[in-house]
């Protein structure tokens, strides 16, 4: 059985959205507990020339709908980045989640094809559906999900691997 670029792509999105917004409601829940501003959590970086928290957040989001958009042949709507908070964050994650699940599999399937454009470091780039899935959009989404889970842990957050990685589905 082949798998299909509905199921490479918003399933993973999902799943990976779904630990994203856990890890955040942990990160709000410590902070508050400890009497810790939001605002050092949301601005920390890992090196001084590296996106804050936040923008790391927005940036997951945005090739989440943004990548299951394109597959789908549509337009991706417009977040503004305007967070301020964990939980302006979560509902941002919420919005993402269900645009997403609003694509139908016969919308993605048969992608792999597709021609897809996007600015690369200011000049267009033209993917196939597969390639841009793949080579690019997973690899680009993955880096963001695992920069916020190592900001959050790096800045005292006790979550682990299982934390990132979600509940596990055995067939």
């Amino acid at each position: 059985m082949t798998i299909s670029m509905f199921q490479a792509s918003v399933p993973v999105f999902l799943k990976m959205l779904g630990s994203m917004r856990s890890i955040l409601e942990k990160a709000a829940a410590h902070a508050q507990g400890r009497k810790i501003e939001e605002a050092v959590f949301l601005m920390a970086r890992l090196a001084p020339d590296m996106l804050p928290l936040t923008k790391q957040v927005q940036i997951a989001t945005d090739f989440t709908k943004g990548t299951a958009a394109r597959l789908a042949g549509v337009e991706p709507p417009a977040f503004e980045d305007n967070e301020t908070s964990f939980a302006a964050l979560v509902a941002r994650i919420d919005r993402t989640i269900a645009y997403v699940q609003t694509l139908q599999p016969d919308q993605i399937d048969g992608s792999e094809d597709r021609r897809i454009t996007r600015p690369i470091r200011g000049e267009p780039r033209t993917f196939t559906g597969l390639s841009y899935l793949l080579s690019y959009a997973l690899p680009n989404f993955y880096f963001h999900v695992t920069t916020t889970y190592a900001l959050l842990r790096e800045n005292g957050l006790n979550i682990g691997k299982n934390d990132f990685i979600g509940t596990l589905e055995f067939v």
